[in-house]
């Protein structure tokens, strides 16, 4: 009886302290589980501060479209933390938007009457700005016309119904349209057949959809398309010098960052990939 009584004892000892030894094993385990969860918390707030981007984003003519998306694949993979948000239209409509106080850090303008005009009312710093890229006015007609056009004249053929010219007041292209109409004494004559249009991108589309006979783009625009070709280079003394000024606008919120980008568009890097897209780098 007393044996008996002694090996239940030792059993009951036993489990206790089987009992005992888990009960610390769980212990220290929710233990190491709420250091783990802490330490991943830690992780995971560094990790979201490291993801962090700045996003910039840039009021650009519309001919710059194909460049411009390719710099931005440049830059952003080596530059992981800015995201570049392109809004691109005709540099009238741009500047407007940017004087009524639209979100904007920097100016890439295919004129420099509308940079001016942001430097004199001092919504750009007239030392964060300055002459980029130079370009080139031409004609163009759908890659299968055969009408003969080969200068501005051909334009009051009766074959020529439709001519296609960005909005002269907002859009650059459509304002050296018309000087070279205007120093041609065609201005008046054209006026029935021209077909005004938002930016020099949808120029080009009246053209390349058969909308327009004949357009006027820029020779940059000319080259990206597939559907449309050159029918003739407008002369170059008909119309003011093609600028396209760059500037960084003051009421940025990423000062820094938009100074980046602006000394980036002028490395040799991105001159290059300009230069690809027929654009002319200013000596």
């Amino acid at each position: 009886m007393q044996k008996l009584i002694k090996s239940s004892t030792v059993f009951v000892l036993v489990i206790s302290i089987i009992l005992l030894l888990s009960g610390c094993g769980t212990k220290q385990q929710l233990a190491s589980n709420v250091g783990s969860a802490g330490q991943n918390g830690s992780s995971s707030q560094t990790s979201s501060k490291t993801a962090e981007t700045t996003e910039l984003t840039i009021s650009a003519a519309a001919s710059l479209t194909d460049a411009l998306k390719e710099i931005q694949h440049s830059y952003e993979s080596i530059h992981t933390g800015i995201k570049l948000n392109f809004n691109f239209g005709g540099s009238g409509a741009l500047e407007k938007q940017i004087e009524q106080g639209a979100p904007s850090d920097l100016f890439l303008s295919a004129s420099t009457k509308n940079m001016k005009s942001l430097v004199d009312q001092q919504l750009i710093d007239t030392k964060k700005q300055k002459t980029w890229l130079t370009n080139e006015l031409v004609a163009v007609i759908p890659v299968d016309g055969t009408m003969n056009i080969a200068s501005v004249t051909d334009l009051t053929k009766k074959e020529v119904k439709k001519v296609a010219i960005g909005i002269p007041e907002s859009v650059p292209a459509g304002n050296y349209a018309q000087e070279a109409l205007t120093k041609a004494k065609l201005w008046d004559t054209l006026q029935s057949k021209l077909v005004q249009a938002k930016d020099v991108r949808q120029v080009l589309q009246y053209v390349e959809t058969g909308n327009a006979d004949v357009g006027f783009v820029y020779k940059t625009d000319a080259l990206t398309s597939q559907k449309a070709k050159i029918a003739f280079e407008v002369d170059p003394k008909t119309y003011s010098p093609v600028e396209y000024p760059i500037g960084i606008v003051k009421a940025t919120k990423h000062i820094q960052e938009a100074e980046d980008f602006y000394a980036y568009l002028q490395s040799q890097e991105s001159l290059n990939i300009m230069a690809k897209y027929g654009f002319t780098i200013p000596k």
